[in-house]
């Protein structure tokens, strides 16, 4: 069982920038870590995310704007997310799925991102 805690959404400016956070209760080493949001449908929609071995990939909606990357010392997969529009406004939830088979898969219970001015 991996708990995830994220952290550090909140209000922030069209174009401007955030890092959100996600630490894990324990290792993620041997896991494939992911960013999701619901979209205004109440879809569930990839953001980003990182292999244990560090292959990323990317929504078309945020590439060249959010940065997916972790720590595994720290057990944190970080989302800095640059040039924030008003519709990247959210609730983010972590992802924690084993590898390989993806058995078994985690979430966080989300932080809010709001993009408004």
């Amino acid at each position: 069982q991996v708990q995830l805690v994220e952290s550090g959404g909140g209000l922030v400016q069209p174009g401007g920038s955030l890092r959100i956070s996600c630490v894990a209760s324990g290792s993620i080493f041997n896991y494939d870590m992911g960013w999701y949001r619901q979209t205004p449908r109440n879809q569930g929609e990839m953001v980003a995310s990182i292999t244990k071995d560090g292959g990323t990939i990317y929504a078309e909606s945020v590439k060249g704007r959010f940065t997916i990357s972790k720590d595994n010392a720290k057990n944190t997969v970080y989302l800095q997310m640059d040039s924030l529009k008003p519709e990247d406004t959210s609730t983010y939830y972590c992802n924690a799925k084993s590898t390989p088979t993806g058995k078994f898969a985690y979430w966080g219970q989300g932080t809010q991102v709001t993009v408004s001015s």
